[in-house]
């Protein structure tokens, strides 16, 4: 399941692990043509008897020359500082130059062959410093040692092509590492953005009645207003509710309050929207209505929420009245919720006994 999630975040950001992968391939392709390229090369030695010793002589050497400790310390004197020094000064060449070159040298494994290679900008240059510091380590060995000589057995060569940077080898791996930070940041953005559309669903769904929070529903109506035309403003008032509220359990009253809203919404058309304006009253919002179909529409809610609810095997009667104003000039949404909830409070205070009734708010005098 885990996995499947991840997958769907992948998904969703395969813009974003494209375009990480297309920039680290471009930032991989400049990167590789501003480096300067650098070349290798290499010259071959082969550790051997002297071939002036007798043949006991010869087979006493070859069986010391199976200690591998032997050709370390050719490798060693192939390695030497003061043999590299002494070959730059024979090819006249300053050694402060010569910093951007490195050298190794190494023995291949179960032979006496030896490897000696100089990397640096200049492949000519290289050629010649690995041949002139062997041949250098080639005279020092025989002076040191009679019994085993150190010669060429591949001479270095100009190399044509250089062996770093390698374009291809570059520009896969910046791809490759590209997709990888593309793929963590679309993972990334889908968990920031989950708590961020929780939070934003928050500040826009009330969590007691899952209907819109007061804050929206303004934010809504001062929209639509703004538009023009023919505009219906409905309260929808739980007078059952008004001594319950504060007494009853939470759950009891979430679940009240979500049954209202879910009627209401059963009732209404697709724009429009249901909001919770205060602790037991519902506010609806009919764009494009007159007041006639407005007051088709809260008849219809009324007569709905007028059945009894029960609740934990408790019957509940919501005794619901509803409040309707209908506006088709440009009146302001303050205006327009001001009319509104002075017919509201005048029923709530003055004609409570008139609840399970609809009052609608003539059209002129919201003008």
């Amino acid at each position: 399941m885990e996995l499947k999630l991840y997958l769907t975040m992948l998904r969703r950001g395969w813009w974003l692990i494209a375009l990480a992968a297309l920039v680290a391939m471009n930032a991989g392709l400049i990167s590789t043509y501003i480096t300067t390229p650098m070349y290798r090369a290499t010259a071959s030695f082969i550790l051997k008897p002297n071939a002036s010793l007798s043949g006991s002589d010869v087979i006493r050497s070859l069986d010391t020359l199976n200690n591998r400790s032997i050709a370390l310390t050719y490798a060693e004197i192939l390695n030497s500082l003061s043999i590299y020094k002494e070959a730059a000064e024979v090819l006249q060449i300053p050694w402060g130059s010569l910093n951007e070159y490195s050298r190794s040298a190494v023995v291949l494994p179960d032979a006496s062959v030896l490897h000696l290679s100089f990397q640096g900008p200049n492949p000519h240059l290289a050629a010649q410093l690995a041949n002139s510091v062997g041949q250098h380590a080639i005279n020092y060995t025989r002076g040191l040692n009679q019994v085993y000589n150190l010669e060429f057995l591949d001479p270095a060569t100009t190399p044509s092509n250089p062996y770093s940077p390698d374009a291809m080898r570059n520009i896969s791996l910046a791809t490759l590492i590209g997709a990888v930070i593309g793929a963590a940041l679309a993972i990334a953005r889908e968990q920031l953005r989950t708590p961020l559309e929780a939070l934003l669903q928050r500040t826009k769904i009330d969590a007691l009645s899952s209907a819109y929070t007061r804050r929206y529903f303004e934010r809504r109506l001062e929209e639509e207003v703004n538009r023009g035309g023919a505009l219906s403003l409905g309260f929808v008032h739980l007078y059952g509710l008004r001594d319950l509220f504060e007494t009853l359990p939470r759950s009891v009253t979430q679940r009240l309050l979500r049954q209202a809203t879910t009627v209401l919404k059963r009732e209404l058309r697709g724009n429009d929207i249901v909001g919770r304006w205060n602790d037991i009253t519902l506010a609806i919002m009919l764009p494009s209505t007159s007041s006639s179909a407005a007051r088709r529409t809260v008849d219809r809610i009324q007569q709905a929420l007028s059945d009894t609810l029960a609740i934990e095997q408790i019957d509940f009667d919501l005794e619901p009245y509803t409040i309707v104003a209908t506006s088709h000039d440009r009146l302001s949404a303050q205006e327009l919720i001001k009319q509104a909830e002075i017919a509201m409070e005048d029923m709530r205070y003055t004609n409570t006994d008139k609840a399970g009734e609809t009052v609608v708010l003539p059209e002129r005098n919201l003008v």
